[in-house]
């Protein structure tokens, strides 16, 4: 019996997040700008043949063999197998692999539930759009697993791309691809740099500050929003991206003040030391705390900031547009 694959890229957030607070954007809207980047979740499942002594065997950080989906220690894989309507009828085998640590705020909790969903149904002979693998993971993340915070992962990882992803006060949510050349995108990837902090966190609980604290930075908010119309912009023009750099600055100013754990002391080191070297603007990845760091730095400045920052991991990267797809279906004659 062959796996069923599915490849699932990490998303960077450039300007918007908050505003994809269900809370927020079904009273104002919101929008966000964002990309996913080529490193990827991978998870593969099978039905799992009957020739073991285990009915179920799920492979991340652990190896759990169980009899039953209800003794299933890892949440979303126990509860994303209810919420699809497997049972214990037939054995399966979930292996889960990454290339970037979970709990990092590059949206691996989503991309995740986005693979799972995608895998399973797969598995199952289903094939589902990327907005309906969205939704489905939105569901099982926010009403299954009870996850507080935004819904803009979900989005950008099935679709995968530069977008603007738009959010309906009515629910609808639309993806708008950036209108931006080839050669430009490029350049783009050519001035962002990433930093792993060597930290991570639950955002689950860094979210629910934000999320308590929404309707007291309503002005904050509407700020963040205008800065997905600045920043989409400046890709578009593509004269000077210097600008968009600058208006990363600001957005870190701004999301600064939505929540006292938004960032440490040794964030705002590290932030300093990449602007003092070159960096014109940058920000902490995901609901803040610790994780991965974006930077805006000119390429004739990014030795410095790699020197700067030499107790830091430097991960290079580049846009992904493929956004979560199967890479292993197997034929018939496969099964």
């Amino acid at each position: 019996m062959s796996f069923h694959i599915s490849r699932t890229p990490f998303r960077a957030s450039f300007f918007g997040g908050g505003t994809d607070y269900p809370e927020w954007y079904s009273l104002h809207g919101g929008s966000v700008l964002s990309t996913t980047i080529d490193k990827y979740c991978y998870i593969s499942c099978r039905y799992l043949p009957p020739f073991f002594d285990v009915r179920h065997r799920i492979v991340w950080s652990h190896v759990e063999n169980v009899q039953t989906i209800s003794e299933i220690l890892h949440p979303a894989v126990r509860e994303g197998l209810r919420f699809l309507q497997f049972d214990d009828s037939k054995g399966l085998e979930i292996h889960y692999q990454a290339d970037l640590p979970a709990r990092a705020g590059m949206g691996s909790s989503s991309a995740f539930a986005v693979g799972l969903v995608h895998a399973l149904s797969d598995l199952r002979g289903e094939s589902l759009k990327p907005l309906e693998l969205a939704r489905a993971a939105i569901e099982l993340e926010r009403d299954r697993l009870k996850e507080v915070g935004g819904v803009q992962d979900q989005v950008a990882v099935a679709h995968g791309g530069l977008n603007v992803i738009n959010f309906r006060q009515g629910g609808d949510i639309d993806v708008v691809p950036v209108r931006i050349s080839a050669d430009h995108a490029k350049e783009l990837e050519g001035n962002l740099m990433l930093f792993f902090t060597g930290t991570s966190r639950l955002s689950s609980q860094l979210a629910a500050q934000v999320k308590a604290n929404l309707s007291k930075r309503s002005d904050e908010l509407h700020d963040m929003r205008r800065q997905v119309d600045k920043g989409l912009a400046i890709l578009e023009n593509g004269a000077d991206f210097d600008g968009f750099g600058d208006l990363l600055h600001d957005a870190w100013e701004l999301k600064r003040r939505l929540g006292d754990s938004v960032t440490t002391p040794e964030i705002d080191r590290i932030y300093r030391a990449a602007r003092d070297n070159g960096a014109r603007g940058g920000k902490l990845l995901g609901a803040g705390g610790s994780g991965f760091m974006l930077f805006y730095v000119p390429p004739s400045r990014q030795a410095d900031v790699v020197a700067a920052l030499r107790d830091k991991l430097h991960v290079p990267f580049g846009f992904d547009y493929t956004g979560s797809t199967i890479l292993y279906h197997p034929s018939e004659g496969d099964a």
